[in-house]
Parts: C-alpha cells; sequence; structure tokens
C-alpha cells in the first residue's frame, strides 16, 4: 500500500506545489452569479473540479461550507470528493476535527476509512485536547496509506495566546505539536505521511520545522495577504517542504473554467519562482 506522503510526492512532482481549496461561501456563490443553495453549491463544486482538478495536486473542500445546507450538501461533498479522485487530484478534507476516545475515533473512520462515502486522502485536525488524543486519526491514516495535517501555527490572531504558550519544559505549544508529528515521520521515504498546518503570513515564528518530514501546508496565500515570496521568512529551511494553498484569490476567478484555470496557472508559476529563487530547490519543485 502507497503511503499518503509518497503519493503527495509524486503528485507534486507532476503536477507542481500547489493546493487550491473549494470555498463555496455565501459571497463566492454570489459573485458567480449562483443562488445560495445546494443547487448553487453543486453546480460551483462541478465547476471548479472540470476547470482545475486535472491540474493540480491538491484539492481541499472546506467541509462546512457543504454542511451548511445539511445532508443534501453533505451529498454534495461526497460526490465532488469521487470527481476530483476520478480525475486523478488528492482530496485533502479541511475538517479540523480534535476530540477524544471514541469520538475521534469515528471521526477517522468518517474521513480515512475507504468504507466511507467522506474518505478522502487526507484531512486537517486540531491538536487542541493533545497530540496524543489524535492518535486514533493517526492509526486510521497508517492503516490505509491516508494523512493528517495537524494545526501548529495559524494566521488568526487568537491563535497565538494558545499556540505560542510556553510550557514547563521552555517549548511552546506549537513547538511541541511540531516535534510530536516530527517523531510520527522518522524515517519516512520519500516524505512522511503526517503534515502540519502553518500560516502563510505569520512571518517568522522562531519555531524549527526542519526535522518535520513531512507536507507544511501553508493557508493565507492571496486573498488573505501571503505571498510566495514571503514563505521563505515563514518556513526557512523547511521551504522544500510547503505545499501552498489558494482559495479565493483562484475561485474569485470564476465561473469560467478557462479564467480559473489561467489562474491557478498562474499562482502556481508565482510559487514555482519563488520556491527557485529562494535557491531551497530545483525548478521541478518537489516536496520532500
Amino acid at each position: 500500500m502507497e503511503t499518503f506522503g509518497a503519493r503527495l510526492h509524486r503528485a507534486v512532482a507532476e503536477r507542481g506545489p500547489l493546493c487550491v481549496g473549494i470555498d463555496p461561501h455565501p459571497g463566492l456563490l454570489a459573485d458567480w452569479g449562483l443562488p445560495d443553495d445546494v443547487d448553487g453549491l453543486e453546480r460551483f463544486c462541478r465547476t471548479v473540479v472540470e476547470a482545475i482538478g486535472d491540474r493540480v495536486a491538491v484539492v481541499k473542500p472546506q467541509s462546512a461550507f457543504f454542511e451548511r445546507f445539511g445532508s443534501r450538501g453533505v451529498a454534495v461533498l461526497e460526490s465532488t470528493i469521487r470527481q476530483l479522485r476520478n480525475v486523478g487530484a488528492l482530496v485533502l478534507l479541511d475538517v479540523k476535527r480534535g476530540d477524544i476516545g471514541s469520538t475521534v475515533r469515528a471521526y477517522a473512520s468518517a474521513y480515512l476509512d475507504p468504507s466511507s462515502s467522506l474518505y478522502v486522502d487526507a484531512i486537517t485536525a486540531s491538536p487542541y485536547l493533545g497530540v496524543g488524543s489524535l492518535a486514533p486519526m493517526v492509526e486510521t491514516a497508517a492503516a490505509h496509506g491516508g494523512g493528517v495535517f495537524v494545526l501548529a501555527l495559524t494566521s488568526n490572531p487568537e491563535g497565538a495566546a494558545v499556540q505560542r504558550a510556553v510550557g514547563a519544559d521552555g517549548r511552546t505549544v506549537a513547538q511541541a505539536v511540531i516535534d510530536e508529528i516530527s517523531q510520527l515521520n522518522r524515517g519516512a521515504e520519500p516524505l512522511g505521511s503526517f503534515g502540519l498546518v502553518v500560516g502563510a503570513t505569520i512571518g517568522e515564528t522562531g519555531h524549527d520545522l526542519g526535522g518535520v518530514n513531512g507536507p507544511l501546508l501553508a493557508p493565507g496565500l492571496g486573498a488573505q495577504g501571503g505571498t510566495p515570496a514571503g514563505l521563505r521568512a515563514v518556513f526557512g529551511a523547511a521551504l522544500p517542504s510547503v505545499l501552498p494553498s489558494y482559495s479565493r484569490e483562484v475561485l474569485g476567478a470564476g465561473p469560467d473554467q478557462a479564467a480559473l484555470r489561467a489562474a491557478a496557472e498562474r499562482v502556481l508559476a508565482e510559487c514555482r519562482a519563488a520556491l527557485t529563487t529562494a535557491g531551497l530547490t530545483d525548478g521541478s519543485v518537489t516536496l520532500r
């Protein structure tokens, strides 16, 4: 069984280092001239998949924007996941789940077990009940070749109060999370399957990301103010492991499919240029 880290490494080598979010919030549906209902949601997602699903390495649906429509919205999410798989994109479901015991095990079954209709390649998770509480997710991902991206250093201003708090051992909470995820990836080749979420807009952090040996998802690029050129300040020597993530910067070009493709190609070229200019990769830009 191929691991998520190996699949991601290959996908980035073939398609480039780019993750595009599917975030169908009401304002974006309105900008596309679509109704704020399940039919508008389905048309939006189908258009995005047809435009870029066969071109980008990773697509990241935000589950909340589907869940707000209840069971019919979740059915659209299930369909979108299937469509993305059919065109060869890796699916990272942005759910930020975190709990303990049987509850987190149920989340793991919902998203990381192939028998589920919501099965995806990887999910996002919150570690603030303790990284150890995510063990069922880690175990299920490992059993089925999946991945988990754990929140570490986020760009929302409220996050710093928790993430940069210093524990008894002198490490910040974020560094403790980083270190535990690094342990999960120890010895993995060509890339570990357990990643971190680090905001693209937070600047130099003073945290050590160099030993993670897994993917570093960098949301916040484009409309939220982050730039490819700014990634080096955030990630330093860990830059080759970064998976840049865009949403509105690409989605705002719709509903024209050609315009969506052009927007994705433009930001991918910008990411390639920034990573190459940093002197840390060659022109192919592969995660390692």
